[in-house]
């Protein structure tokens, strides 16, 4: 009798004590995640309401409840304006009923550190997928952010590197000019790469040919890059910019057999909207493909049957952080930040999108990268097929991306 009385007294205890022992579960019964993207701008193609489902399919195929709550998906327009993605963050985390848990997508490298700085005040995940800035796990890191898919270190050193092996030895670059809103990471990125291409026997000229942003006519630019000679163009651009500057420099005559044009920050809806006899021959770093292997177009295939497009890495990319994500929930047994974190970056990232990916102290998810080529048409299935790259090798994470000891972010222990 004393003995069941003993018991009976621990289990009470037990129970008495056991939320403040344990996780503290899902707030406000739901796990929320926003998708903060371009939906009407010049990036809409390569995020847009593509981020919008790949989130959802995510969501889906978790079986849509995490550790017994249900999970819903969110987005909102941020119109590449800092205001007005603050603004959404600020109605997301602060004054919905039920607030965001986590954004993810983040197109816009202004977009992207604001809105990231904004959500680790918050204490809440920031996941960016869209964006080329690498001052996201540099200085402007945080404990609540991390780096998904590429960013400009990756693409402009993996990129160069690669194709100074192939004996490509000369470059010249032409980049948009923001103002002051130009992303300073980017820039500092292409002088780094140019850096390491001079001390390989290479030579870039410097300073870049700028080129004002939304501009038609590019001829005086084109002109200028004709002059210099170089063996490869470098087209350091995005979205609209870098379209029509590889439009009117293949109408230019600027590509010839000596005379290579390089992308940097370029998505598989930019090589359909330039179509490939404009395109092809560009040689490009991406983190994704869909055509890349049989579980990548498995996957795409769904994505095609409702988006009837094929999904661009960063929308490829959102799926993949927002799967880690409820897995790291579920890991957890809540929704709390740091406790989703430690989870996050205590566990491998193993999807179609990244075999072994791993996500390190200063938010950079570090996976394969790989170095790709344009078909020509005679080498494509068709265009309407999708059928736009070739996979020139596959690039190792560790090398690709910048290496930890060489991080400016305040997290990272040295």
């Amino acid at each position: 009798m004393k003995n069941n009385s003993v018991k009976l007294l621990a289990s009470l205890i037990a129970l008495a004590i056991a939320p403040f022992g344990q996780a503290a579960g899902v707030s406000d019964d739901v796990v929320k995640i926003g998708v903060l993207t371009d939906m009407s701008g010049v990036y809409a193609d390569v995020g847009g309401r593509g981020a919008v489902y790949a989130a959802q399919m995510a969501v889906k195929d978790f079986g849509g409840k995490v550790n017994g709550k249900r999970v819903e998906v969110i987005f909102d327009d941020h119109k590449n304006d800092v205001d007005t993605s603050l603004a959404i963050a600020k109605r997301w985390f602060e004054k919905d009923r039920t607030k965001v848990d986590m954004v993810v997508e983040l197109m816009n490298s202004q977009v992207a550190t604001a809105v990231s700085k904004y959500a680790a005040e918050q204490k809440r995940i920031a996941i960016k997928t869209g964006a080329a800035t690498s001052a996201l796990t540099n200085e402007e890191c945080t404990r609540y952010t991390l780096d998904w898919v590429y960013d400009s270190y990756a693409i402009s050193h993996g990129t160069l590197k690669e194709l100074l092996a192939d004996g490509i030895k000369t470059y010249t670059i032409m980049v948009t000019d923001y103002g002051d809103k130009t992303d300073k990471a980017f820039s500092k990125d292409i002088f780094f790469a140019a850096d390491m291409v001079r001390k390989k026997g290479g030579k870039i000229f410097f300073p870049p040919i700028k080129v004002p942003a939304s501009s038609t006519d590019f001829t005086p630019y084109l002109l200028k890059a004709q002059e210099q000679g170089a063996n490869g163009i470098i087209f350091a651009q995005a979205g609209g910019d870098f379209v029509n500057a590889v439009k009117q420099a293949r109408e230019f005559g600027l590509f010839t057999e000596t005379q290579e044009p390089i992308g940097l920050v370029v998505f598989d809806s930019d090589i359909k909207a330039l179509g490939l006899d404009m395109a092809q021959g560009m040689k490009f770093t991406t983190g994704f493909y869909w055509d890349r292997d049989n579980e990548t177009r498995e996957w795409s295939k769904k994505f095609y049957a409702q988006m009837k497009k094929m999904p661009t890495s960063s929308q490829a990319g959102v799926y993949s952080a927002v799967l880690h994500y409820l897995k790291a929930v579920q890991a957890a047994g809540g929704d709390t930040s740091d406790d989703v974190m430690a989870k996050m970056k205590a566990t491998r990232v193993n999807d179609f999108f990244a075999k072994d990916g791993y996500v390190r102290e200063d938010g950079r998810m570090v996976h394969d990268m790989y170095l790709v080529e344009v078909k020509k048409p005679g080498e494509s299935k068709g265009e309407a097929a999708w059928d736009l790259l070739k996979i020139k090798r596959t690039l190792k994470g560790d090398n690709v991306f910048k290496p930890l000891s060489q991080s400016n972010c305040p997290l990272v222990k040295k």
